[in-house]
C-alpha cells in the first residue's frame, strides 16, 4: 500500500481560471489541468525566484517532491504552448494558508479578516460567496 500523500500549502489561489491561446482554433482533445501546488511551485520558483530548498519549506514538502511538482508544471506549460491547447486552473492535492472565498455573482476570489464579522464580496458586495475548497 502507497504511502498517504501529503497535502501541499498553497499560499493564495491562481488569481485566473485558465489561459487560452488565441489566433489558432486551439488544440484538441482538451485543456491541460495546472494544479494549485505546481501553480504555486512556479510562482515560487520562478516569481519570486526561491531556490527549491527555500520553496520546498515554504510549502511544507521536501525538496525532491518540490523538484517534481515544479517539473510537472514546466512539462504541463510547455505541452500547452506547444500544442495549442487552453491550460486551466484546478484544485488538487492542496491546502490553502488561509480561507479563501469566491463571489458566485463576481467570481472575485479573497480572504475575510477575522475582525471583520460580515461575509460579503469587497468588490460587489454580493452575500452569494462561498469557501474555496477542493469541491471547486
Amino acid at each position: 500500500m502507497p504511502r498517504r500523500r501529503r497535502l501541499r500549502k498553497v499560499v493564495a489561489p491562481p488569481e485566473f481560471k485558465g489561459y487560452k491561446p488565441y489566433g489558432t482554433n486551439g488544440g484538441t482533445e482538451g485543456p491541460i489541468e495546472l494544479l494549485y501546488e505546481e501553480y504555486e511551485a512556479i510562482k515560487l520558483a520562478d516569481y519570486d525566484l526561491m531556490n527549491h530548498k527555500e520553496a520546498s519549506e515554504l510549502m511544507g514538502i521536501s525538496r525532491p517532491t518540490f523538484a517534481r511538482i515544479y517539473e510537472s508544471a514546466r512539462r504541463k506549460i510547455a505541452q500547452a504552448f506547444v500544442e495549442t491547447k487552453e491550460i486551466i486552473t484546478v484544485f488538487g492535492n492542496c491546502w490553502m494558508d488561509k480561507s479563501w472565498f469566491v463571489c458566485d455573482h463576481c467570481q472575485a476570489q479573497f480572504t475575510i479578516p477575522k475582525t471583520l464579522g460580515e461575509e460579503f464580496c469587497p468588490l460587489c458586495t454580493s452575500l452569494n460567496i462561498k469557501l474555496l475548497d477542493n469541491q471547486k
